[in-house]
């Protein structure tokens, strides 16, 4: 028998994963806080109104929040799901936040006999429609093993990386490379732009060779065509940033380029684009170039 899931965070990735864990047959119970919890009853899911009532009814309990505080206040806080899961509940928290809040979290969960996974994910919003996310998973390998069919519901990938906090140390690496491609493509389009040469012959040229990559597949077509509408946040970015940049002090790695890519980002936010798609991170460079990218 499949495991009964709940899903707690129905926004722009949350919503599309809960439709792909219905699309695959689990029963679904989701923490009904906004019209996204009235659009999934209607396709199947059922609703409830606090973590604690989520957590009584199921096997598994998904989180997909913006950050540690609202993970911290959902799963331990009053009306959590720490209150009602049983032993033996797995809590696999795929939201991006520190690996040692993950870690934190981790501990206390097991107190109660819960288990745990941290399960970031990568691939944005149009994966998550699509079912083919990128999860990086940190925690026990049995648990992950139970899991894993849940997970590859709504993922073409599922790695374990490691124990629990693993998942998130994967994810910050990953946005780390994403950034810094964004930037990196940024700089390439705005210097030809500039230098008189058409941007979508540049692309077209390097694509194929090493300079190509998912990230430039990706937003070099939406930047062209001056579309920022968020696929991903600058603000959830910087979050991730801002999560980087504190383990890495924590550790001892020195990461000048992320930090670089950080003050830009935050000047976008200063700029009023802290809403918009991280591929506006083209517009700091035109800003400065006095130059604009197009097709």
């Amino acid at each position: 028998m499949k495991m009964k899931v709940g899903f707690i965070g129905l926004g722009i990735m949350g919503k599309p994963m809960s439709k792909n864990l219905l699309k695959a047959g689990y029963e679904l119970v989701v923490l009904d806080t906004s019209k996204n919890g009235s659009e999934l009853a209607a396709a199947g899911a059922k609703t409830t109104s606090t973590a604690k009532a989520l957590a009584e009814q199921v096997d598994v309990i998904i989180t997909m929040l913006p950050n540690s505080p609202q993970v911290n206040e959902v799963v331990l806080g009053p009306n959590g799901v720490i209150e009602g899961a049983k032993s033996g509940t797995v809590v696999i928290d795929m939201s991006s936040i520190a690996p040692l809040t993950s870690q934190e979290i981790g501990r206390k969960l097991a107190e109660k006999g819960i288990e745990m996974l941290d399960a970031p994910v990568s691939g944005g919003e149009p994966k998550a429609i699509a079912g083919t996310l990128s999860v990086m998973v940190g925690g026990k390998k049995e648990v992950f093993d139970q899991c894993y069919d849940v997970l590859k519901a709504m993922a073409a990938s599922v790695i374990r990386t490691g124990d629990i906090g693993a998942g998130n140390v994967t994810k910050l690496a990953n946005q780390i490379v994403v950034a810094i491609n964004i930037a990196a493509m940024s700089e390439a389009f705005v210097l030809a732009s500039k230098a008189g040469v058409q941007p979508e012959l540049v692309y077209q040229a390097i694509r194929g060779g090493l300079a190509g990559s998912t990230v430039l597949d990706a937003k070099a077509p939406l930047v062209m065509d001056r579309n920022f509408d968020p696929g991903f946040r600058i603000n959830l970015h910087i979050k991730d940033l801002s999560n980087v940049l504190e383990t890495s002090h924590e550790v001892g790695v020195p990461l000048p380029l992320t930090a670089a890519v950080m003050e830009m980002m935050q000047a976008l936010k200063v700029d009023g684009m802290g809403d918009c798609d991280h591929g506006s991170l083209i517009r700091y460079y035109e800003k400065m170039a006095k130059v604009e990218v197009n097709r």
